[in-house]
Order: structure tokens, then sequence, then C-alpha cells
């Protein structure tokens, strides 16, 4: 259960749709869920904000699905599932009641929040193939209560593109820039707003884009200020840096 879960079972238990009695069954949890494959730590939303993500990569359907029913069970109202592969979805049991993300390998229980974010995030990417990180991205930002401003092939080759929404940039609280190829999108944009600009290289691009590390050194070196990067290719990473930034 994380911070904005506790405060809607707190309004519940004073509006009188949830009983004290039902809430602190809710409440009543063990810090740490142990399944033998996996050790949920059921406090992270209350010390960190943000309740545990599973990652899918690597875990079978089967334990998966274990992890998820153990969060539930321990009072976690939604979760956040990434790289999530479209035949592991469909191994997962429909009491689940995921709604799944193909571009983005994303499944979410519980459904997005209304944002209560400070302002809003831009997610920029520079083509339509940096499109599964972008979403990626800006669905994990939406779904830890973000609104979020989708700007999809806006890379510089037709630079154009990218100016057209410049007035949307300006008044971001965040701007998350995603770019492949030789990464110049974050430059272009820091150069654009005052807001943190968060980098995310991708793996897409030619030979010598060596799989993403040409553009994320490219990020690493950018002339504009307030310019931070994540590693190749983790749009999680920058979602949640994000609303980190947009709900201080």
């Amino acid at each position: 259960m994380d911070r904005r879960d506790m405060l809607e079972l707190l309004n519940e238990v004073a509006t009188g749709v949830t009983s004290p009695e039902d809430a602190l069954a809710e409440l009543h949890a063990d810090t740490v869920s142990d399944l033998g494959y996996a050790r949920i730590d059921n406090a992270r939303g209350l010390r960190q904000g943000v309740s545990e993500v599973v990652y899918g990569a690597g875990k079978t359907a089967d334990q998966i699905a274990g992890i998820c029913h153990a969060m539930l069970g321990a009072g976690q109202r939604r979760i956040l599932i990434t790289r999530l592969d479209a035949e592991k979805r469909s191994l997962l049991p429909a009491d689940l009641d995921l709604a799944y993300h193909e571009d983005a390998q994303l499944g979410i229980v519980g459904g997005i929040p209304e944002p209560d974010g400070n302002g809003t995030i831009v997610v920029a990417c520079g083509g339509t193939s940096d499109l599964p990180v972008a979403e990626e991205a800006a669905l994990t930002a939406e779904f830890l209560g973000n609104t979020v401003v989708r700007l999809y092939d806006v890379g510089v080759a037709g630079i154009h593109r990218l100016l057209a929404h410049a007035d949307e940039i300006m008044h971001a609280h965040v701007v998350v820039a995603v770019a492949g190829m030789e990464g110049a999108l974050p430059s272009v944009i820091g150069g654009l707003t005052a807001a943190p600009v968060i980098a995310v290289p991708t793996s897409i691009g030619y030979g010598a884009n060596f799989g993403g590390v040409a553009a994320l050194l490219a990020m690493l070196n950018s002339c504009a200020s307030g310019v931070s990067v994540v590693n190749i290719d983790n749009g999680f990473g920058a979602g949640y840096q994000a609303n980190a930034i947009n709900h201080l």
C-alpha cells in the first residue's frame, strides 16, 4: 500500500464506505511476504511513496500471478508490471483484471488513478521506432498519478515538428526526451525549457549506434544544462523519476 492508497482508505472510513474494522484488516499486513521465489516489500509504498513494481522479464507467468495476488492480499490496490510480453500476459489468470499495453509491454492491475502531480509531464520521442520506450515512460508516469502530454515523432531530422509544440514544452513541469540514432533530441529540448529534462537513449539505430551506446554517450555529453540521463531503453526509470520530480 502506498500513500495514495492509504489516503483513499482513510477517506473511505471517513465517508462510511469502509468500516474501521475492514480498514484495520487491510492495514494489518506483514512487512514482507515471503513466497519462496520472491520476498515482497509491503511497506515500500509508505516509505517511498510508490509500492513495489513487478519486473516481468525472467519471471514465469505463475510467479508473476503469485506476486500480484500477494500484493493485493497485503492491501496494494494498483500494480504495475513492466517488461511483460504478450505470451506471459495470455497465461495470467483473469481474476487479476489486468489491462495490457502491448507496445510498452506493461500490465496494469487496478487502473490508473486521477492525477495529483504539480504539473504536466511531457514525453517526447524522436521517431515512431522509439514509441515502445516512450509509452513505457508515459504509462509509468500516468500510473503514478501524473498528467502526461505525448509528443511523438518530433525528432531533430524535421525540427519544425518539435518547434510546433514549443509552448507545451516550455510549460511542462518535467520533460522526458526519448531518442535513438544520434540522440540529439534532449539537447534541443533542453534549450527550449526551464524544466528538468530526463533523456532516454534507445537501442534504435544502425550499426554505429552500438545498440544505443552512441545515443547514451551523446546524451551524457549534452551541451544543454539540466539534462539527466537514464539507461538505454529504460522508459520505466524515466517515468518514475519524472513522477518523483512532479510530486516534490
